[in-house]
């Protein structure tokens, strides 16, 4: 069981986050916070895995809590859930050390599929926050015809999985478009950050701007 701790001071947001992750067998809610600082005191208490955490709240807010989850529980990766996906949010969480940043927007599968990444030890990001991301560092994506030269380690259907990754699809939103089975995408992802010396999908993300290799994927 992935044990998750919601943090959030609204309580009709947690008791709906909490039907949505206990409809899954493998996740249970093992605590609700109203602040970051509960947040981390429950995620000590009860060895969460995940932590999803709420950036506006009263008392201690998500970006402090962040840091205190990771003093508390160093183990537990720290989702950042909310409904603003404002630059300075996203950066200070990630300097922080959130493992993700999404908006209270996202279906509940790819939240409950999110949660499964976090706790994986994946970075999970919002495509509009993915888009911000990459916007900061790139300014301009360079025009490319052919298979960039970074990119020339991949395979075909690697180079199908990087672009699809570059567009902030989860694990199984890219099975289901390229009809392949999770493990394998898994694999994929997994072999292209390695060939290309990537430490996560965020420097994936950038580098398929910087190589201008995005505007080959489908809409």
């Amino acid at each position: 069981m992935i044990r998750i701790v919601v943090a959030d001071d609204q309580d009709l947001i947690r008791a709906g986050l909490r039907a949505i992750l206990e409809a899954e067998p493998d996740l249970e809610v093992v605590g609700e916070a109203r602040d970051g600082l509960e947040a981390a005191r429950l995620a000590r208490t009860h060895e969460a895995d995940v932590v999803l955490m709420d950036v506006q709240m009263p008392g201690t807010d998500g970006l402090d809590g962040i840091a205190a989850v990771a003093a508390a529980r160093p183990e537990a990766r720290v989702v950042v859930l909310t409904m603003y996906d404002v630059d300075d949010y996203v950066f200070l969480a990630l300097q922080a050390g959130a493992s993700g940043f999404l908006l209270k927007t996202t279906p509940p599968d790819r939240l409950t599929a999110a949660v499964r990444d976090a706790h994986e030890g994946r970075r999970i990001f919002a495509p509009s926050v993915v888009d911000r991301l990459v916007r900061t560092f790139v300014s301009r994506p360079t025009a490319s015809t052919g298979t960039p030269a970074a990119l020339r380690a991949l395979t075909e259907r690697e180079l199908e999985v990087f672009r699809a990754i570059a567009r902030g699809l989860s694990n199984a939103e890219i099975s289901a478009e390229l009809f392949l089975s999770e493990a394998t995408v898994k694999t994929y992802v997994t072999r292209i950050l390695a060939k290309l010396a990537l430490r996560d999908r965020v420097q994936a993300v950038i580098l398929a701007y910087e190589c201008g290799a995005v505007g080959d994927a489908p809409d």
